[in-house]
């Protein structure tokens, strides 16, 4: 039952109707590895391959790492660096230096393996082809429930926030993405996260939505 609603609402919510809104097909592919150098200090490591264009070409490439410290159980914070290279058609590359706080919540455990988990993101957005610092915040909530012995139903929510409008922002709302796929274990410590993610973009003239084939592998250490 949870499932069920949490899943409608990601989706009813994030997938606005827009009248003459233009349409894209990527393919995306994640690695992310958690390196535990104690009980409470990780670093996470992270690399994403996005081709865009009807999944022709590399439109971005994201380098991403974080030092994270947990206070508890369910909770943990952590601060980090993110490279960025966007190379759209048309309009100018980017070079994006990154820097980004998190907040990381356990907000359910159900005795049958449901997990429900929240991740506030702060970013502020530096680039070498612009100037002055723009501010966003993410708010990310992921559902995992079982569908077998091994499996898991992966689906989360993500909607983009624009703190303050500039010349690489429009302000107030500027992305939504919805996920929903399967995870697929491949050792003790590994999983793949096939699925499809679903992004939309808000623009000042016609959005665009981009449908995604999403595959991530995870790693802990």
């Amino acid at each position: 039952m949870i499932l069920r609603h949490l899943t409608c609402l990601a989706f009813a919510i994030g997938f606005p109707a827009t009248a003459f809104a233009a349409e894209d097909t990527n393919a995306w592919a994640g690695q992310f590895a958690t390196i535990n150098l104690d009980e409470k200090v990780y670093v996470r490591l992270e690399a994403q391959e996005r081709f865009t264009n009807d999944a022709e070409r590399l439109g971005q490439l994201l380098l991403r790492s974080l030092v994270g410290y947990r206070i508890s159980k369910n909770v943990n914070i952590g601060a980090g660096y993110a490279y960025v290279r966007t190379d759209p058609v048309g309009p100018v590359l980017l070079n994006e230096h990154r820097f980004y706080q998190e907040l990381n919540v356990r907000l359910l455990t159900t005795g049958g393996g449901v997990t429900l988990d929240s991740r506030s993101r702060l970013e502020q957005r530096t680039f070498e082809e612009r100037d002055g610092t723009s501010w966003r915040m993410r708010q990310f909530v992921q559902l995992r429930a079982p569908v077998s012995a091994h499996n898991r139903l992966v689906a989360y929510t993500e909607p983009f926030v624009d703190l303050h409008r500039t010349n690489v922002q429009r302000g107030g709302l500027s992305l939504w993405r919805n996920f929903v796929g399967i995870s697929v274990p491949l050792a003790r410590n590994a999983e793949i996260v096939p699925g499809y993610l679903n992004q939309h973009v808000f623009r000042d003239g016609d959005d665009r939505t981009d449908h995604t084939a999403n595959i991530n592998l995870y790693l802990t250490l």
